[in-house]
């Protein structure tokens, strides 16, 4: 059905929302909330000891003032509640407020409270007259809160939504009831309806458990399916280790890791042997995974076949394909590499489709575009996704599927313990590059609060003069729409203030795809002296200049993501740093964090944060956005993945006494389910 059936939704609401993915009623219900502002009763002032949002009841006590700074007008007063304990209070650009806010008038203010110069303030609230305040927290205590793109408010999300919820029941419940007994499961409809509009966080959990288990469950039964097709698929190309890769080997710089001739040596044997090689190389960042990836490709052109590798942003493209290409002119090893990227000009990629076609090019590196229908191979033999983890399952097949049957090589550097890999990466054998190179200096770590700032601006300039770089990273929380873009902006130019000799870039997700390779080229190049980003550089460039990495709010994010970010440094032959700044002086909040200081073995670091998740987790930060799952978080879910793993072993097994009709909706819906990623990639 489609979305403008809904009230309110024309032909323009319509191209907006298909920006989001939504063109269909259905699509919209499956559109799910990203985090909710949950209405709790108002706090003392006294009791506040953290920042966050909170509500306050209280008189409004001072004057009302309006200053104007640049194109500000700030609007500020102070309230005091029962016990006459008294906090400042803010608003931007809403003047008008003077003729609302009276002493001695009372209000519910609700807004997000901050610690400035050790005194609380609280910023931008909203204003609720007591009564209505209540009914908020009797009537609607979780407000679904939504990703939105320009043009598209919160607020025409939640009424389209509820429209939809009314106007059609499109689910029936397809999960038989003996797995729904078994592992609790709500009923698949009440689930849609509740993880959109609960009302209490145990109601959210519930809803969300159901939906997640069936997230996991559908793709685990569609990696069977991949599975039982790569162990069926015989190799008809016959790659074998080639004398020539030997002694390329012998004239590296650096000796190979024992870890690296392991899983050197296993993969030779998959390219050589009688079926169909499908690999993972799970390894920490730095441990040499590229290196790997390079021999199997060279022993793929030696032995006449051609070889692609996709990875996730262009800049990295460009970078691996330069260091390929000046490591084959070193050694005189005459392997022709192309280069296909989205910013190459009509012409550009029509020469290369040419040459790919011809078989003149013999590897080919790049981002998705390589999997673009004009990207026609000759004899590809080998295809190999360089941090798999920004890719689907299907965005890899649909690689693979431009050559006839090729081996298929993925590698993957986030830290997810075995147990865990063994289920995601289910039709895939897993290789494991547990060492870095010797030569490699240890990251120096420290977690530090608000106190620490001014030593770690210091450090930081004292890097950059000696011709090093920086990152400093603010995280992903947003309390409007556009505060991702502001937040890394304001405090670009904080930076840019109390460092004006320095070439300080600003870097974020709402920037366009241009904008962002720009940016993280000039840091890659030197250009830049410090980088101030969301985590969009997670994944991205290779800079072993970059010797610092500062993050904001450590405790906002998973272990496992702090352990990605800090691997942007340490790559080079100076040492490298990465500081940890917190907001919060939990103890928990503490103890979770000292585990970044402890080690810097990605691995150890990723079983700890799974035993540090709790339900809480689930309204913060989402933490792995590694695979395309609409609710499920393989962290915070770690428990619910293996209940879904078991489900789909028992189903595959026939242990469950399911009728003939009820196997074929579960596999309908693993159908629709793989569908709908091909559909996501425009595949």
């Amino acid at each position: 059905m489609l979305i403008t059936r809904i009230k309110g939704i024309g032909e323009k609401n319509q191209q907006l929302l298909g920006r989001l993915g939504i063109f269909q009623v259905e699509d919209l219900l499956e559109y799910y909330p990203r985090t909710y502002d949950i209405f709790e009763e108002p706090a003392l002032i006294k009791d506040i000891t953290q920042p966050g949002t909170y509500a306050v009841y209280g008189e409004v006590s001072g004057s009302v003032d309006v200053v104007k700074r640049g194109s500000l007008q700030i609007v500020s007063t102070t309230v005091k509640d029962y016990n006459a304990d008294r906090i400042k209070i803010s608003w931007f650009n809403m003047p008008f407020l003077k003729t609302t806010l009276k002493r001695g008038f009372r209000f519910v203010f609700r807004g997000r409270i901050v610690f400035k110069q050790g005194v609380l303030m609280m910023e931008h609230p909203a204003l609720y007259k007591p009564a209505e305040y209540e009914q908020k927290l009797r009537n609607t205590p979780m407000q679904p809160v939504y990703r939105l793109t320009a043009g598209v408010t919160n607020n025409l999300l939640v009424k389209s939504v509820k429209q939809a919820l009314m106007m059609v029941d499109i689910y029936h419940e397809y999960m038989p009831f003996v797995i729904r007994q078994e592992y609790r499961l709500m009923d698949y409809t009440e689930a849609v309806r509740k993880v959109h509009f609960p009302q209490s966080q145990e109601e959210y959990i519930r809803a969300r458990k159901r939906i997640v288990f069936d997230e996991f469950l559908f793709f685990i039964l569609a990696l069977q399916q991949l599975k039982n097709e790569n162990s069926m698929a015989e190799n008809p190309y016959c790659i074998k280790n080639d004398v020539r890769t030997d002694e390329f080997i012998k004239m590296l710089p650096y000796a190979l890791t024992n870890a690296q001739k392991k899983v050197w040596e296993e993969i030779k044997g998959d390219l050589s042997g009688k079926k169909l090689s499908n690999r993972l190389i799970q390894g920490d960042v730095g441990s040499g995974k590229t290196i790997i990836a390079l021999l199997a490709l060279m022993n793929t052109v030696y032995a006449g076949f051609q070889g692609a590798m996709m990875v996730p942003t262009e800049v990295l493209a460009r970078q691996q394909y330069e260091s390929f290409v000046e490591m084959f002119q070193k050694q005189n090893i005459n392997i022709r590499v192309g280069l296909l990227i989205g910013s190459l000009t009509a012409k550009e990629k029509r020469d290369v489709y040419a040459r790919l076609e011809s078989g003149e090019i013999q590897i080919l590196i790049g981002t998705n575009a390589i999997i673009q229908e004009k990207a026609v191979y000759k004899n590809l033999a080998l295809v190999i996704t360089d941090e798999q983890h920004r890719f689907g399952v299907n965005q890899r097949k649909a690689l693979a599927d431009k050559g006839k049957t090729p081996n298929v090589i993925v590698m993957s550097a986030t830290p997810i313990p075995r147990t865990l890999a063994i289920i995601l990466y289910g039709d895939l054998d897993i290789s494991v590059i547990d060492e870095l190179p010797a030569d490699r200096l240890p990251i120096k770590n420290c977690v530090v609060d608000e106190s620490f700032r001014k030593n770690a601006y210091d450090f930081i300039e004292k890097e950059v003069k000696k011709g090093r770089q920086a990152y400093v990273i603010c995280p992903m929380v947003e309390e409007s729409e556009n505060m991702e873009a502001e937040n890394v902006t304001d405090y670009t130019q904080t930076l840019r203030e109390r460092f004006p000799e320095f070439c300080i870039g600003c870097l974020h997700g709402r920037m366009k795809a241009e904008e962002k390779n720009t940016v993280m080229a000039e840091f890659a190049s030197g250009k830049m002296n410090v980088l101030v980003s969301t985590t969009v550089v997670e994944v991205g460039v290779n800079v072993p200049n970059a010797t610092v990495m500062m993050i904001e709010n450590a405790e906002r994010f998973g272990l496992a993501q702090l352990h990605q970010l800090r691997g942007r440094v340490g790559r080079g032959s100076h040492q490298s740093y990465c500081i940890m700044m917190s907001g919060s002086t939990k103890p928990e909040t503490k103890n979770r964090l000292e585990t970044m200081n402890k080690s810097n073995d990605g691995f150890f670091i990723a079983s700890e944060d799974l035993k540090s998740r709790g339900p809480g987790d689930l309204f913060g930060v989402r933490q792995s956005g590694d695979f395309d799952f609409g609710l499920g978080d393989i962290f915070n879910d770690a428990a619910e993945l293996k209940n879904a793993s078991d489900c789909a072993q028992k189903f595959i097994k026939g242990t469950y006494p399911v009728s003939e009709k009820e196997q074929k909706a579960i596999w309908e819906k693993v159908e629709e389910y793989t569908i709908k990623c091909l559909n996501k990639l425009n595949i």
